[in-house]
């Protein structure tokens, strides 16, 4: 497992197991009727489909690599010091999920002694997987991923991610947004924060910024926008950004100009 040559082998089955989840996530959409949106019928629903789709990946990749750890949402298995540790979102975007609306997503992320070494997000609206792997580029369905060029916050888009039960910190938020309004193409809020970090991995969007984000929504999107040439931190410049519920993610380009502005709002 020390050479990077096998990471490659494990995110190709990676990639699999996301696929076959993904379709009976898929599946079990046509269940939902808009008449029993408001219901907790519904809510049950999406539990079952969670819970069910990250009990399926867990098992596949407890086969991957046995003795393994997991950082799951469910809480489907548990992490204690274990040398590799898988963190999953089985379902990353549950209201869009909900709603019919994409992007939603399954986020796959591996680590290998506290650093991350492995990353799938599988996008299932338009049908498609991002990933990379240590020492590898990010890929986007089988081609090569970098983030925009641009150089300049005016012709940037940015992602983001509107707060929904964390309301401590929303006056600085708007803030922030309101400076972003005011001085780049646009900000744009998918509702899945492992397809933002996707798309700012494919120059799709040239930054992103959350807090109140779990470890499972940031890991695999995060390590594929490092390789495909982004730059990920905390509202502080700090290295924490996996655990500590905060993310800024800008291409190399763009973060010197972004990075200033969600610090001078949402910084400590």
């Amino acid at each position: 497992m020390e050479h990077h040559t096998n990471y490659r082998q494990i995110c190709l089955q990676v990639q699999d197991i996301a696929r076959s989840a993904g379709s009976f996530i898929r599946n079990e959409q046509s269940k939902i009727k808009e008449k029993d949106i408001e219901l907790k019928s519904v809510a049950s629903l999406v539990t079952y489909v969670d819970k069910t789709a990250e009990a399926e990946i867990v098992s596949a990749l407890k086969k991957i690599i046995p003795g393994s750890g997991f950082i799951t949402e469910e809480g489907t298995a548990s992490r204690k010091d274990e040398t590799f540790v898988w963190i999953i979102d089985p379902l990353d975007g549950t209201t869009n999920y909900l709603h019919g609306i994409a992007p939603h997503s399954v986020s796959i992320a591996l680590m290998e002694k506290n650093e991350l070494v492995l990353g799938v997000v599988f996008e299932l609206g338009q049908n498609e997987m991002f990933y990379a792997w240590k020492n590898s580029p990010a890929f986007l369905n089988g081609r090569e991923i970098r983030v925009s060029t641009a150089e300049q916050l005016k012709d940037s888009l940015i992602g983001t991610g509107f707060p929904y039960y964390d309301f401590h910190r929303i006056d600085g938020y708007l803030s922030a947004m309101k400076h972003l309004m005011e001085h780049t193409r646009g900000l744009r809020r998918m509702g899945s924060a492992a397809v933002d970090l996707a798309y700012v991995a494919s120059g799709r969007f040239n930054a992103f910024f959350e807090h109140a984000l779990h470890a499972w929504d940031v890991a695999a999107g995060a390590f594929i926008l490092q390789q495909a040439g982004g730059v990920v931190t905390d509202f502080n410049a700090g290295e924490n950004w996996l655990f500590d519920g905060e993310i800024v993610a800008a291409s190399n380009h763009i973060f010197k100009e972004f990075f200033p502005v969600i610090h001078k709002y949402l910084g400590s």
